[in-house]
């Protein structure tokens, strides 16, 4: 069994303000080991539940985040950032087993994370098929592509709560709950112990049951926060723009949907 990791910081627990996820503020040094203890615990719930290869992808702003000593000898890491469309998922394959993503944080313009965002700060919703997507919408979706099942992620409870939307058999820990600017969360001792046994259980089950349907096409619409951003992504080959924030691109393979949302977000 083959497990791929994607990990990000902002549903860490305990994580309240921007300055504890950016590099180079005196609180992200802090942060950044709670993301790793988070991750390592992942990792020896999948080897726990018999999982022979972890690959991770640190999927967090520079790609630089994850304390590499901390990492067991059976973890492999994937660094910095490609340029590949499969962005937060790339190095996933159809070899994988399951994909797990921990820190993972609710979508642009939710209340249960003061972090919560989309992409960039440019994107104020991002819709696939007239729904609107997170993050980790997108990224379930990249794995379904490759026939790979997501089986679990910790991170706010409203990101939780709007995973198993998704996939409904999903395995979760919620890590922390947002009051506009206030967090109320897990310590980080806590969040570790619930994350390794979390995930040890959500790879025990049927992993094929937690693999969302990809649809026969798909819609994807960017609703931006100026319309400074949507007329630079309107020169993207095949995109639309209905309205001055707004961009809408249309395909019927999901990759030619990530692809776009690389040149345009």
């Amino acid at each position: 069994m083959k497990v791929f990791i994607s990990a990000d910081i902002e549903g860490t627990a305990g994580i309240t303000v921007w300055d504890e996820a950016r590099k180079g503020h005196a609180a992200y040094d802090e942060f950044r080991e709670y993301m790793t203890d988070e991750l390592v615990a992942a990792c020896e719930g999948a080897k726990a539940a018999g999982a022979s290869e972890v690959l991770v992808k640190d999927a967090h702003s520079t790609g630089r985040n994850l304390i590499l000593s901390k990492l067991p000898a059976y973890v492999s890491i994937v660094r910095d950032w490609s340029g590949h469309p499969d962005m937060m998922m790339f190095g996933i394959d159809d070899s994988f087993s399951a994909a797990l993503y921990t820190g993972y944080h609710n979508k642009a313009g939710t209340d249960t994370n003061p972090l919560a965002h989309t992409l960039t700060g440019t994107v104020s919703r991002l819709l696939i098929n007239g729904e609107v997507a997170s993050e980790y919408t997108l990224n379930a979706l990249c794995a379904a592509r490759y026939g790979v099942s997501s089986v679990f992620l910790s991170g706010d409870a409203g990101m939780c709560a709007e995973a198993k939307v998704l996939v409904p058999r999903i395995g979760t820990v919620a890590t922390s709950e947002g009051f506009g600017p206030a967090t109320k969360s897990l310590t980080p001792k806590a969040s570790v112990a619930a994350i390794r046994a979390g995930v040890e259980e959500a790879l025990s089950r049927d992993l094929k049951a937690c693999l969302p349907k990809l649809a026969d096409s798909f819609e994807l619409v960017v609703e931006y926060t100026t319309p400074i951003e949507a007329y630079r992504g309107s020169w993207y080959p095949g995109v639309e723009h209905p309205a001055p924030r707004t961009l809408r691109f249309r395909a019927k393979d999901f990759f030619e949907i990530q692809r776009a949302i690389r040149f345009i977000v």
